[in-house]
């Protein structure tokens, strides 16, 4: 996951005008940059250019070796120095001529500079200025070189710049690198349960053909067959189990985790409480010890971390001890992921304790019981609103310190509807994307929307990989 600020370098605040009597041979203007992940994304959003040379992922099978920046980037910088720094504002560009000398690579520390060369009148008495454009890395070494020919500003003219537009370049990355962690890992057997419409049965192939998972489709076979044909999905490899319906296939998938053919369950196009209706059978079901719990993984382009929200699919009401099992399996899930000691954020719709909200007692108890050594491996904190449990000056203006305000990995909503509720406001409102996964059962649970991203569904397989082994 990745958010991108609004001014991507120190931005200008007060603009001058040079006008063509004001201009001297060998006056010159210069900006240092670093060529980041950043700068390439919205110049490939901008340009519509998406050569694979660009970016980490095409890299490896470019003359490069290593992505490299857009040579035109440069000649943005230059851009940006004519209408900038000199002449300035009003300057119109006649004539730009580029040489690129060696390429741009990702994280160059790199100063463009404009100097005034010539200045001349034509003929017909227009003013032209010429100025010499280099660009050259840390080490000095030139990397573009060239001239433009620019009408300078008709008048001199000092003013305030205009403020940037805020934008957000939004990215998954956190997500795929949950895939990515998994690269070396044996693909996981998986019963895929009644994969009977395009989602659910692209998004086996999918998790199939990145070595996530080995899909087992448990569902009407004849049905299946004919839904990847109709979509062009090449199903060959994978071993089907005919299911006559939802609630047989549930108990037939179910049964494969039981036996250990398979390991690991995962949703297809039936609903959640069919297929968890078999998972939580007390007879031939998937219980253990532990109690079972849905666990949210979400990228926030606003967050610089994944954010673990729960339980927003299995537990509806949980009282505090309720709380307290689902809290220890999202902490195993955080250690799984790398964060050694998670920080958990207990939510509530207000940061003190009173009586008449049970969510703050909740977070109460479940603070001491912390303190007590009852919950065990994370830092706890809570009651917290949601504005300050998220926002580290929001807890702050509050008088609230807190390990965890502002830098949570996890965090507890008081119950299903307001987690479940959370997570889609998030998705929808603010771009984040979310994987899934039920923890507690004697196999990890892949649960699956029609609404969720190619990442984010590949991004439950990595889950439950990474769960198996572990």
């Amino acid at each position: 996951m990745t958010v991108l600020p609004s001014a991507l370098h120190k931005p200008i605040t007060k603009l001058t005008s040079l006008t063509y009597d004001e201009l001297a041979i060998g006056q010159c203007a210069s900006v240092s940059r670093i060529l980041t992940q950043t700068d390439i994304n919205l110049f490939a959003t901008m340009s519509g250019n998406v050569d694979p040379l660009h970016f980490r992922e095409g890299a490896g099978n470019a003359v490069f070796h290593q992505p490299v920046g857009y040579g035109m980037w440069a000649g943005a910088l230059f851009s940006g120095l004519l209408g900038t720094r000199l002449p300035g504002p009003g300057t119109i560009y006649h004539k730009q001529n580029l040489k690129f000398l060696a390429p741009i690579p990702l994280g160059a520390h790199v100063t463009a500079s404009v100097t005034v060369a010539a200045k001349k009148v034509t003929p017909k008495g227009r003013h032209l200025v010429e100025l010499d454009c280099t660009l050259v890395d840390q080490t000095g070494k030139l990397l573009v070189e060239g001239s433009a020919t620019v009408i300078p500003p008709l008048q001199h003219l000092d003013q305030d710049a205009q403020s940037l537009p805020d934008l957000q370049f939004i990215a998954h990355d956190q997500l795929e690198i949950l895939t990515a962690k998994c690269a070396d890992l044996d693909p996981l057997p998986t019963a895929v349960i009644y994969p009977c419409d395009r989602t659910s049965l692209e998004g086996a192939c999918d998790g199939a053909r990145l070595g996530l998972i080995k899909p087992v489709l448990v569902g009407p076979q004849d049905r299946i067959i004919a839904l990847a044909r109709e979509n062009g999905l090449d199903i060959s490899a994978f071993r089907l189990i005919d299911a006559r319906h939802e609630k047989d296939a549930a108990a037939k998938g179910v049964a494969l985790a039981k036996a250990g053919d398979v390991g690991a369950v995962m949703k297809g196009s039936l609903h959640t409480d069919e297929l968890m209706a078999a998972v939580v059978r007390r007879d031939g079901g998937l219980r253990t010890y532990r109690r079972i719990s849905h666990v949210f993984v979400v990228s926030v382009p606003t967050y610089p971390k994944p954010l673990l929200i729960t339980d927003g699919v299995v537990n509806i009401f949980p009282n505090a001890d309720d709380k307290a099992h689902i809290i220890q399996n999202a902490i195993g899930l955080a250690n799984v992921l790398g964060v050694e000691t998670p920080k958990v954020g207990i939510l509530s719709a207000i940061e003190t304790v009173n009586p008449k909200i049970i969510s703050t007692v909740d977070a109460a108890i479940l603070c001491k019981m912390a303190e007590r050594g009852q919950i065990k491996g994370a830092i706890l904190d809570g009651p917290l609103a949601f504005d300050n449990a998220i926002s580290k000056e929001a807890a702050l203006t509050k008088g609230i310190k807190s390990q965890v305000a502002g830098d949570p990995d996890i965090l507890l909503a008081p119950d299903l509807a307001s987690a479940n509720m959370l997570v889609k406001q998030l998705s929808f409102l603010s771009h984040a994307d979310a994987a899934g996964i039920v923890l507690g059962a004697a196999v990890p649970v892949i649960l699956t929307s029609r609404a969720d991203s190619l990442s984010a569904r590949l991004a439950s397989c990595a889950l439950a990989v990474l769960l198996s082994n572990n």
